[in-house]
Order: structure tokens, then C-alpha cells, then sequence
């Protein structure tokens, strides 16, 4: 688990994140100029300080050697802010920083300035969105990186009562099952090849956008 993570930041999207790492046992250091945010997330548990974290010289008292993770989720109001942060935090040292974009512009300066990760949260939610509305038997989604996805599929009609080893899905429909989910009691397993399927299964796979709309043609 990350020594101490810190999150810059406390708009809706930081707020969400550091109440979830907080609530996971996670140390938080949260940071973000507006005082009524900062004490809002003070009030939840989290420590939090009110501060410009475009200040080099503040900035650079705050991270310490216990901060190996940072999450930059400034947005839209203030990219150029998000810019200066990230680079201050690479310069800083830190290990892992993960960086908050609005555009496709605004990512590739992210990465230029030392961001490790540039995420678009209302680019990857209208793409969630997207599939979900297009393909009803899925139900969830969750981005890898190149083109890659891991996808929760209902099990179609067509097989219920077989096994993976007979349906070939690598081979038919370029997906590779990685577990199998009972959406009755929840529980999550390691996909057995040889185990027949039930109406219940849900197929948690691995594969390439589009191979999700090659199997929804099975349904």
C-alpha cells in the first residue's frame, strides 16, 4: 500500500478521490487554495491544507519522502495551474504523478512536464456511457490502455449450458475470460474451462474495443 498519497485539489472529482482512499485505509494529504473545501475534507477525517500549489517553495515543504503517489485533479478552470503543479511535483520527485487533462492538448503537456498518467474523466465516462447505452448486456467497462479493456458481459442464450473450452472465445471473438462473476451471490472466480455455464455467469473478459461489438452480435 502507497506510503501516503497526496491529492491536489478538492472539486468534486478531488473530494471523491481522497474520501475513497481515505475510507480504504489509504493516508491522504489533500491540498487546494479554497479553505471551505479544505476544512470540508478536514471534517470527513482527511488532513487537508489550505494553500497555492503553484508555489514552488510552499509546494516543496508540503511533499516529503512519505508521498510517493500524487494525484493532480484540477480542471478546467485552471489548466495552466495543472501544468505548473505537475512539473513542480516532478521536479519535486515524486514517484508516481497522476495528472487530471481536458483536452487532448492539455494531456500531451501533461506528459511533457512529467505527468505518469493524464487521466480525462468526462472523456472516459462518455465513453462508458456510450457502450452501455449501445450494448445493454454489458455491465461495466474499465479502460487498460492501448485500446485494451476489461469488460463485464451478461452470458449470452447461446451459452448457457456450456464451457468456455467448447465456445473458443479467443479464437471466435478475439475476448479472453479472465473470471467468471455469479450475479446472484456476487462471488467472483477464476474462469474453469471445463465448468459449465449458467444463466447466472457473468463473464468478466479482457480484449480490444472491437471485440465487445463482435460478440454483441451473438445476443
Amino acid at each position: 500500500m502507497p506510503k501516503q498519497i497526496l491529492v491536489i485539489g478538492l472539486g468534486q472529482l478531488g473530494m471523491s478521490v481522497a474520501e475513497s482512499l481515505f475510507q480504504k485505509g489509504v493516508e491522504v494529504l489533500a491540498l487546494d487554495k479554497n479553505k471551505e473545501l479544505v476544512d470540508k475534507a478536514a471534517s470527513l477525517g482527511i488532513e487537508a491544507v489550505q494553500m497555492d500549489v503553484t508555489n514552488d517553495l510552499e509546494l516543496s515543504k508540503i511533499i516529503s519522502k512519505q508521498i510517493n503517489i500524487a494525484i493532480c485533479t484540477i480542471g478546467e478552470e485552471s489548466k495552466d495551474s495543472s501544468i505548473i503543479c505537475t512539473a513542480l511535483m516532478r521536479q519535486s520527485g515524486v514517484s508516481h504523478i497522476v495528472s487530471r487533462s481536458c483536452n487532448d492538448i492539455h494531456e500531451r503537456i501533461l506528459k511533457l512536464v512529467g505527468a505518469h498518467l493524464v487521466v480525462n474523466p468526462e472523456k472516459e465516462f462518455g465513453r462508458r456511457l456510450s457502450t452501455k447505452l449501445v450494448y445493454s448486456k454489458v455491465a461495466s467497462e474499465m479502460p487498460l490502455g492501448n485500446d485494451l479493456n476489461i469488460t463485464e458481459i451478461n452470458l449470452p442464450d447461446k451459452f448457457i449450458g456450456r464451457c468456455l473450452l467448447d465456445l473458443s472465445l479467443p479464437k471466435k471473438y478475439e475476448i479472453t475470460v479472465i473470471a467468471v462473476r455469479n450475479t446472484e451471490t456476487n462471488e467472483i472466480t477464476l474462469p474453469d474451462p471445463q465448468k459449465t455455464l449458467m444463466r447466472e455467469d457473468n463473464l468478466i473478459v479482457i480484449s480490444r474495443a472491437e471485440a465487445i461489438s463482435k460478440i454483441m452480435k451473438v445476443y
